[in-house]
């Protein structure tokens, strides 16, 4: 049977399509969500019961990154249909990924900069932008999103409600700059929520407009202020418009020696680590860190994430006030450990029944390790750290205890009790995040041999030395109800963590 040259275009253009879904792994409805259509028409275009139009073959490149294989062929079958060949074309030039309708731009370069300042974060973005559709562009769309908690979403969202971002507070300002030619841009807000705000920038200002016409180039510049209290350890880009090259640069203090490393995901694949290593380089007192990539996908997600092994020492969201200094103990009380006078730090935490209750292990878990996370902000914890569930008001017996090596993955402890010790004893200070204004001298066994659950209920028995007996017995007090100053010899003094001597330094063994 003979098929006509505009039929033959078509089959191209479904074949290709299937190739690229089958090649990422996607189901057709699943494609057709993702691309926003309604779910049988893939199937549809797949099948040739349907012709592709421009919007569905712009949305599958971008969905599919088919690098404009998919695109071209909608190209060769859309000339077909209109009676023309090879010459030219109806519309500008349009770049290999899809440009979303209505707008037709392309970020030809995108630098956005996070500062530390005294006052909180300044975050600047400069974009240079093209108008590579067919209609005037007059304002550009720009999305301001906080998180001051990113690891407890529940207590993020309370703070937030409880301390919204305003308006006034970003000072935003926004310019253009064409040719050497810097001019204000006035904005208007578009959304107004308690941690996020959308905002469009407008091509006009009190001297005119000047909108960017089809086939031109401008770049624009914005900025805008977050203080601490409103603001998490991250740092996110997310790709909106079809972009050519994209640079991320975080500016710190050095003497609060951050680490920082990064996470990135897309429409086609889940989330992992930055494809090519962040680069550190110090100016000063400064900490600068810039990570780069040309050719993002839509809809790619590029976060910088930091901790602080040096805490700062100004105040908490929830501190006394500006100009007061923060207690140890105001620093762990303000990301949800109990602090001692809690009467839960006194009663004994109830077991789990596994695996019956295995997702509610699971869960508390996850609690404690992003508690974890956050303390690594706050401080150094040299000697290894533990959290007990009653430390977050949670009346469970599980513990986290990471060793010294922060790499390490931390041991989880489920349903625990020692079983046997050593019989030789030493005496070092220790710290606990529910008493953490003084260090207390404490005698403890160098080996315990502790029996604990597994996730399916099974019991096992692991033996600790040294650091790590001395980190996991005092975590095991906390659910037995006791808290390290019960161990100590009558008559020791506590001593204040200002005036001891050895944070930042292991145990001596």
């Amino acid at each position: 049977m003979t098929t006509s040259p505009i039929e033959r275009a078509a089959d191209s253009f479904a074949a290709e399509l299937a190739r690229h879904r089958s090649a990422r792994g996607l189901s057709k409805k699943q494609l057709a969500t993702l691309m926003g259509f309604d779910p049988s028409y893939v199937s549809h275009v797949e099948g040739r019961r349907h012709r592709p139009t421009e919007d569905f073959a712009r949305r599958a490149e971008a969905v599919l990154e088919a690098a404009g294989a998919i695109w071209q062929r909608y190209r060769e079958y859309d000339e077909l249909r209109h009676g023309r060949s090879g010459g030219g074309h109806r519309e500008a030039a349009v770049p290999s990924q899809w440009l979303p309708p209505g707008t037709g731009l392309v970020v030809e370069r995108e630098s956005a900069t996070l500062t530390w300042t005294d006052e909180g974060y300044l975050c600047v973005i400069r974009r240079e932008l093209y108008n590579a559709g067919t209609e005037p562009v007059t304002r550009y769309l720009v999305r301001v999103a906080v998180d001051r908690y990113p690891d407890d979403p529940g207590r993020s969202n309370r703070h937030h409600r409880e301390h919204p971002l305003t308006f006034a507070e970003l000072q935003l300002a926004a310019y253009r700059d064409d040719g050497g030619v810097r001019e204000p841009m006035h904005w208007r807000a578009k959304h107004d929520r308690d941690a996020f705000k959308e905002i469009w920038l407008l091509f006009e200002n009190d001297e005119g407009r000047f909108p960017l016409y089809p086939g031109d180039r401008v770049t624009i510049e914005y900025a805008y202020r977050v203080g601490r209290d409103k603001w998490g350890p991250w740092f996110q880009r997310a790709v909106r418009l079809p972009t050519r090259h994209l640079a991320v640069r975080l500016d710190l203090p050095a003497d609060l020696d951050p680490k920082v490393w990064g996470l990135e995901t897309s429409l086609s694949s889940s989330e992992g680590p930055l494809r090519t290593p962040i680069q550190r380089r110090d100016e000063g007192d400064r900490a600068i860190f810039d990570w780069a990539t040309d050719d993002p996908p839509l809809n790619a997600r590029y976060r910088m994430q930091w901790r602080f092994r040096t805490p700062p020492t100004d105040v908490e969201p929830d501190g006394p006030g500006p100009g007061v200094r923060v207690r140890a103990s105001d620093r762990m009380r303000g990301i949800g450990v109990v602090q001692r006078g809690d009467d839960l730090l006194r009663q004994p935490a109830r077991q789990f029944d596994l695996p019956r209750e295995e997702p509610l292990a699971r869960d508390v878990v996850d609690r404690l390790s992003a508690i974890l996370v956050r303390l690594d902000e706050l401080h150094p914890f040299s000697k290894g750290v533990g959290i007990a569930a009653p430390q977050l008001g949670l009346g469970w017996a599980v513990a986290l205890v990471r060793p010294a090596d922060r790499a390490a993955e931390p041991v989880v402890l489920l349903n625990p009790r020692v079983v046997d010790t050593a019989d030789e004893n030493d005496e070092q200070y220790e710290g606990c995040l529910s008493f953490f204004d003084h260090r207390g001298l404490v005698p403890r066994p160098l080996r315990i041999d502790v029996e604990h659950a597994q996730w399916d209920g099974s019991r096992v028995i692991t033996s600790f030395e040294y650091a790590m007996a001395r980190l996991v017995a005092h975590e095991i007090d906390h659910l037995e109800g006791r808290l390290y100053v019960d161990r100590m010899a009558p008559g020791t003094p506590l001593v204040p963590v200002e005036e001891y001597r050895d944070t930042g330094h292991p145990w001596r063994y």
